[in-house]
């Protein structure tokens, strides 16, 4: 057939667009006998397939099903569970393969497909070669169709990290699933680690009526923070929409961004593996190298992308590895995938040895930063200008230029972020200097840079 698929869903980490305009019951039907034909070719039997609370999402996972079976193969189905239990069944059943149906934390009408196989996260090359496939894929013939069970592994997933997660006290929080999917698990794992817990937006509504499910936006974590203030709360946990990426906030309201938590988890894991390599993307604060350095281990810088990240995790061994946008993957006592709630648990075990959990949390090392500030483009602009600003931009106060994922000035005090985002049209910038002046500074250099390219063009900083 012709190419009726929309191209611009296919993005670096994931396949995520509009319901029912770009994915459908056509489109997961499709990808099923895409991704059976390529479960065929890599000798893989079954697939495990979950899905999140949005409205879309059972019907999205029927389809996909549908299309498994019909290219032959199997399927372990896991029902509504956040995005890290897919991961979670996948090691169970040892296949290392299966679909997450979840649109993130994008809007409502939004939708998406996260995929293993045999043990390999999907991304980049991957999934624009599952577009081809999906363009001319015809259900074989000849094969026995495969069937499908359910199998419900909320209580398994639990007792795994009960397991070997222990708090040193009992500890009083607050969590904020967001009407997330995370809100299946997220109270019971923590009440089952010895936690009294305070819920926020508990209850699975594709709605998502409260706030937006993003923590790595401020304004998602201020119902938390408020909280906090009017109770006895240690601290508060916040998860975005599939609840594999983690929020912390303190209960002063300081939001303890997930580079400052590498810190803490760096210094927990380097204590029992000293020497080993930790994993962070560009966009994480200059401290986390120097505490990595300090506490004995080998900072390693990577591209952003949770897909990246989980591959480099793999190629190298590192026990721990994480992004600024909160995913943090845990391969020492766990299995190296991305899991908010996981990470919330390893958190509360350090902090529990404290009795001030906010104070300690609030001590790690910090500079003064921006958020990530959005330069928007055109569809297809942005890698394109990022490779000009490497070729051409001007940085005449750096001391190096790292070109890994867009360009990244380090400077004595400081350093400048410009990256082209794999997943929408913008240029994604991000400053921290240890004064303001310093970030004042660095800002200007890169605003400088910026205008003799775009001249004229109104910048976000």
């Amino acid at each position: 057939m012709s190419d009726a698929l929309p191209a611009s869903v296919f993005k670096a980490y994931d396949i995520r667009g509009t319901v029912p305009t770009q994915l459908n019951d056509f489109f997961a039907h499709r990808l099923g006998l895409a991704l059976a034909a390529l479960a065929r070719q890599e000798n893989v039997r079954s697939l495990v397939v979950g899905h999140d609370g949005r409205l879309s999402s059972p019907g999205l996972s029927t389809a996909l099903q549908a299309g498994l079976h019909a290219g032959g193969i199997d399927t372990v189905d896991v029902g509504l569970v956040h995005t890290p239990l897919v991961y979670f069944a996948t090691h169970l059943d040892g296949s290392g393969s299966g679909v997450a149906i979840t649109g993130s934390h994008n809007p409502p009408d939004y939708n998406g497909f996260k995929m293993m196989m045999a043990g390999r996260t999907l991304h980049g090359a991957d999934i624009q070669a599952l577009h081809q496939r999906m363009n001319d894929i015809q259900p074989p013939t000849g094969i026995q169709p495969g069937q499908s069970q359910s199998r419900n592994l909320v209580d398994t997933y639990i007792s795994r990290i009960t397991d070997h997660i222990q708090l040193a006290r009992p500890m009083h929080i607050a969590i904020d699933c967001g009407n997330g999917v995370g809100a299946v698990a997220a109270s019971r794992l923590f009440q089952a680690l010895g936690c009294t817990v305070d819920e926020l937006y508990c209850t699975v509504d594709g709605h998502f009526p409260n706030h937006h499910p993003d923590p790595a936006e401020p304004k998602n974590l201020q119902d938390l923070i408020h909280h906090l203030q009017r109770t006895d709360c240690e601290i508060g946990l916040a998860f975005d929409g599939d609840a594999d990426r983690l929020g912390v906030v303190t209960k002063s309201g300081q939001i303890i961004w997930p580079d400052r938590q590498l810190v803490l988890f760096a210094r927990d894991i380097l204590q029992r593996v000293p020497g080993a390599s930790i994993i962070f993307d560009v966009k994480c604060s200059r401290h986390l190298s120097q505490a990595i350095r300090d506490a004995g281990g080998k900072p390693l810088m990577s591209q952003t992308g949770h897909s990246l990240i989980k591959a480099r995790l793999a190629d190298t061994g590192a026990p721990l590895a994480g992004e600024m946008s909160g995913h943090l993957f845990f391969k020492e006592r766990w299995y190296g995938f991305d899991d908010g709630l996981y990470a919330g648990a390893r958190l509360l075990e350090i902090l529990s040895r404290s009795d001030d959990p906010g104070q300690l949390l609030e001590a790690l090392p910090q500079g003064i930063s921006t958020p990530e500030l959005k330069l928007p483009m055109a569809e297809g602009e942005p890698h394109a200008f990022v490779a000009r600003l490497q070729a051409e931009g001007q940085f005449p106060g750096a001391l190096e230029r790292i070109t890994i994922d867009g360009i990244r000035a380090e400077y004595a005090d400081g350093f400048g972020l410009a990256r082209a985002s794999n997943t929408t049209p913008v240029v994604v910038l991000r400053f921290e200097g240890d004064t303001p002046a310093a970030l004042d500074r660095i800002q200007a250099e890169f605003r400088a840079a910026i205008s003799a390219l775009l001249p004229g063009r109104e910048l976000p900083f």
